[in-house]
């Protein structure tokens, strides 16, 4: 692979022209698509194989137009202080109020609070229930202006009037978080090249695989059926990765021309070397992203597939038009050691003999492995002992910060009716088959009322046929408590009993139980996952380090980070530590999708950092040197991009903390750490500890193994050997 990388890296510095214009004609045909694609259209969302799915898709055949799944508001109401709400002229305003809600074109019904009795017992509290046709990610803008303007109306009246549920839920919007993880990244590259226009490459690359990913997924967004978070999760990950690719490419360019190689010969010896590293990295985090389609939530599996060809992409970029790129810079480029002008620096060489901090470092580890490493383990170990306690579940509005209309609104239905209003269950009866169906259904209410923590249970409510009713029940619970989390299980397993006597079906429904089936079965795929991701790079890693205790260790060195990280989520969002300063208003379950969401996502940059240090550890070993010195040697040549790397992506990934979304801050505070904790301790200290102990014995392969394995070279030693004769000679003399 390193031959044929090699003669590609050359090919793409001599035809610069040819290779910047065929990415700016597919920069230009993705956007060109992007603009004049129709818009995308209803993004479905369902969760397969679930009870609470299976309770939906009942109620589309047997209710036809409820839309069971539609979006849901309620519009609640406080009187002012010392009046109520049954008063005239404030009745007068919550009844204008509802006769504008059901003026809606995406509108199904609007529940009147004094015809449904949704008036608290001291008066002062009521609350219209709003129906919509589509789901909450669905709805049109101009609902959600009609919704909000309707409730200003009321407000104007004299009432206090917040709106909750998810009909004012909208695809997340991207902030300047972005643009300031790429400001930071600018100044970490030039810290790191010592030069703007070798720090630019990174950026300008990494843009540009971005623009052509989301750009793609925006024109196939409404065929697709793709939807905005899509574009978001490939924005992040592409940007991630693209300067990841780039920043090790050109780094190597740099160290090729500091050995005296003329300007094609090291773009070439670069890509040929780095850029092998840049093909199995980029394959390791595809294999994290497509594998996410084990989880089997539709969605899910085409937000990593998308993300995975955005991250195929800029593997494409780097090994392509960085050469093409670093053709057009010519001398403008310094070797490795020297300063840009632009910085002051002119041609100003390190001082001959004086070790970098990446190899003082190295150096200090090799002599104190047991030291480092048992430090090391303990302090991930210590870091992840509160991932014991983990609880999982999906985000509500109790989970918003209180200065949303959202949460003010779940606090209200609190205060007036309990916190279960928030989370009512809707109980699903199938008597299609009974004998009795009117029976099926009194029996089933009857018995959900004998259950503990049940506050209220409604009259079953028959469709035409006759032969299917929904029953709604409220729990005293909040709907993210363990305690409801029970309830549903309890009205389930009651069910399997009923169903027995009455030949029904009795299934539950409704955003709390699908919240905890999605948040169950993410549970469940977890470990599938896990074992495909791990298993499969596990494979691909014995392939490009020829050995089978490096890609041991390295799958034992991500798992330790991740359950640190997940130790760390767990202690600030569900315990409260450091909260206050985090800005964590509500503590609770961590968000179900953060576990699966970390491996796949921390997995695939972990192993950037472990191919692209352990690979220049390899070369070192096969080229002669001695265990020890080729881990000293590896880590002198890539601690120092390793370090910027990582120092990038956690800058990028810190700037998701400030955002007000619990999710989003959950997320960026989630992958910020895990990334720290894996490019710092793990690589940066266990990792060369590890190898530093297990000496000659860490490139033991097994011989019938390495003859059966191919020889992808990405050590780049057939480059060694099919050197030109004069040119290393020149370079001797040098």
């Amino acid at each position: 692979m390193a031959t044929m990388l090699y003669k590609l890296g050359r090919l793409a510095f001599r035809r610069r022209h040819f290779v910047a214009l065929i990415w700016i004609a597919l920069l230009t045909l993705a956007g060109v698509g992007a603009a004049s694609a129709p818009a995308a259209g209803n993004t479905s969302f369902s969760i397969p194989g679930t009870e609470a799915q299976k309770a939906f898709d009942l109620l589309e055949q047997r209710f036809p137009g409820m839309s069971a799944d539609g979006a849901t508001a309620r519009v609640v109401f406080k009187a002012p202080s010392g009046e109520k709400v049954t008063d005239k002229l404030n009745k007068e305003a919550v009844e204008k109020t509802v006769k504008e809600l059901g003026s809606g074109s995406e509108v199904t019904s609007v529940a009147d609070p004094y015809a449904g009795h949704a008036v608290s017992k001291n008066g002062t509290i009521a609350y219209a229930s709003v129906k919509y046709k589509v789901s909450g990610m669905q709805l049109k803008d101009s609902s959600r202006d009609a919704l909000k303007e309707a409730a200003q109306h009321a407000r104007d009246a004299g009432l206090t009037v917040e709106v909750g549920g998810d009909a004012l839920s909208a695809a997340p919007k991207t902030g300047s978080s972005e643009v300031i993880g790429i400001g930071i990244a600018a100044v970490v590259l030039v810290i790191t090249f010592g030069s703007l226009l070798a720090a630019g490459f990174p950026l300008l690359t990494a843009i540009i695989g971005v623009g052509i990913g989301v750009s793609t997924i925006t024109a196939l967004a409404s065929a697709l059926d793709l939807g905005s978070t899509t574009s978001t999760l490939a924005s992040m990950i592409g940007l991630a990765v693209g300067i990841d690719y780039a920043l090790f490419i050109v780094s190597r360019y740099r160290a090729e021309l500091a050995e005296g190689r003329e300007r094609e010969e090291a773009a070439g010896r670069a890509v040929g070397t780095a850029g092998s590293a840049v093909v199995f990295a980029g394959l390791t985090v595809v294999i994290a992203l497509v594998g996410l389609s084990v989880v089997n939530i539709p969605m899910l599996t085409k937000m990593g597939i998308a993300a995975a060809g955005t991250v195929a992409i800029a593997v494409l970029i780097a090994l392509t038009m960085i050469p093409a790129l670093l053709g057009y810079a010519g001398r403008k480029i310094k070797p490795a050691g020297e300063k840009s002008k632009l910085l002051g620096g002119g041609r100003t060489p390190k001082k001959p003999g004086r070790p970098n901090m990446g190899t003082r470092w190295a150096s200090f580890v090799v002599r104190r492995p047991i030291a480092v490493l048992l430090l090391g383990v303990l302090g991930l170990g210590a870091a992840a002992i509160p991932a014991a306690s983990l609880e999982l579940g999906l985000p509500d509005d109790g989970s918003q910060p209180t200065s949303t209309t959202q949460r003010r609104a779940y606090d209200l239905l609190s205060e007036g009716f309990g916190p279960g209003f928030n989370g009512p269950l809707m109980v699903v009866v199938d008597a299609k088959d009974s004998h009795d169906p009117k029976a099926a259904f009194t029996k089933v209410g009857d018995e959900i009322k004998g259950l503990k923590d049940v506050v209220a249970v409604t009259p079953a409510m028959a469709n035409k046929a006759g032969d299917t009713a929904t029953i709604t029940v409220v729990p005293k619970s909040k709907p993210s408590s363990k305690t409801t989390e029970d309830l549903v299980h309890s009205i389930r397993d009651k069910g399997a009993d009923i169903a027995k006597e009455t030949d029904s079906k009795v299934l539950v429904t409704g955003s709390t139980a699908m919240n905890i089936d999605v948040s169950q079965k993410l549970n469940d795929a977890l470990v599938p996952y896990l074992a495909l991701v791990v298993g499969l790079a596990f494979l691909l890693l014995i392939v490009v380090f020829r050995s089978i205790l490096v890609p041991l260790k390295a799958a034992l060195g991500f798992l330790l980070s991740v359950l640190a990280a997940l130790g760390a989520v767990v202690a600030v969002f569900q315990w409260g530590w450091l909260s206050g300063l985090m800005n964590v208003e509500q503590t609770g379950p961590v968000m179900s999708m953060m576990p699966i969401f970390m491996v796949g996502v921390v997995f695939g940059l972990a192993m950037d950092y472990e191919v692209f240090l352990v690979t220049r550890m390899r070369e070192a070993f096969v080229h002669g040197e001695k265990p020890n010195q080729a881990v000293v040697t590896g880590f002198k040549h890539g601690a120092r991009v390793v370090t910027a790397a990582a120092v990038i992506m956690i800058a990028v990934f810190s700037g998701f903390i400030g955002s007000t979304e619990a999710m989003v801050k959950m997320i960026g505070f989630g992958l910020a750490i895990a990334v720290f904790f894996d490019a710092f301790i793990v690589r940066m200290a266990i990792v060369p500890a590890v190898l530093a102990l297990l000496g000659k014995r860490a490139w033991w392969l097994p011989k019938w193994l390495d003859r059966a394995l191919p020889n992808v070279d990405v050590e780049g030693e057939g480059l060694q050997k099919n050197a030109d004769p004069d040119e290393e000679r020149e370079l001797v003399r040098a």
